[in-house]
Formats: C-alpha cells, sequence, structure tokens
C-alpha cells in the first residue's frame, strides 16, 4: 500500500503564489456571483419565453393568429448560429486576457451554476 506524498510546503512556491491571491479571490467570488444572477435572470427569461409560447399557441388554436413556425426558424436560425459564433471568440478572449483572475472566475462560476438554490 502505497501512500500520497504530502503537499509541498516550499516556501517558494508560496511566495510565488500569494501575488496572485487576491485575484484569485475575487475572481472565485465574482463568478459565483454572476452564476447566480445569471440562474436568476436565466430563469425569467425562460419563463417570459414560455409565457409568450403559450399566448401564441393559444391565439393560434382559436384561429386569431397563424403561425408560420418554418419561416420563424428560417429567419432566426442564421441570427443565432452567428450569435453563438461571435459569443464563443469573445468569451475565448475574456478567458485568456487574465489567466489567474479568469480560471478563478470561470471556477467560482461552476460552482455557481452547480449550487441549487
Amino acid at each position: 500500500m502505497t501512500t500520497a506524498p504530502a503537499p509541498s510546503t516550499d516556501p517558494g512556491f508560496l511566495d510565488a503564489l500569494r501575488p496572485l491571491l487576491p485575484d484569485l479571490s475575487v475572481g472565485a467570488l465574482l463568478g459565483f456571483a454572476t452564476a447566480l444572477a445569471l440562474k436568476a435572470v436565466g430563469r425569467i427569461v425562460l419563463i417570459v419565453v414560455g409565457l409568450l409560447f403559450i399566448a401564441l399557441q393559444l391565439l393560434s388554436y382559436f384561429d386569431l393568429i397563424s403561425i408560420n413556425w418554418l419561416h420563424l426558424q428560417s429567419v432566426a436560425e442564421p441570427a443565432l448560429k452567428q450569435g453563438s459564433e461571435q459569443g464563443a471568440a469573445w468569451f475565448q478572449r475574456v478567458l485568456l486576457a487574465n489567466l489567474p483572475f479568469a480560471g478563478a472566475f470561470t471556477a467560482g462560476f461552476l460552482l455557481g451554476l452547480r449550487m441549487r438554490v
């Protein structure tokens, strides 16, 4: 049976890490807060979209309006695809701009997304 090596207490490592601690702690806290805010706003947006869909379906059911879903899809699809491609490139630039902060922010953000409120 092997035992795990003891954590390194090399003072050089700790001294190198000390200047990064403010960025790491603030990044993690802000990432966590951002995730919680995004979840709350996301819920509201999804509720509004769901209610709008129900309203449209009711109006369509009573023959007050007619919805061409295929045309709506063909109009929305290019905008959604372009937005997702630009969003991914922007998100990558943000993450690589300040690596220690971004790493801690991402860790806090993922933790906040997984937290049940």
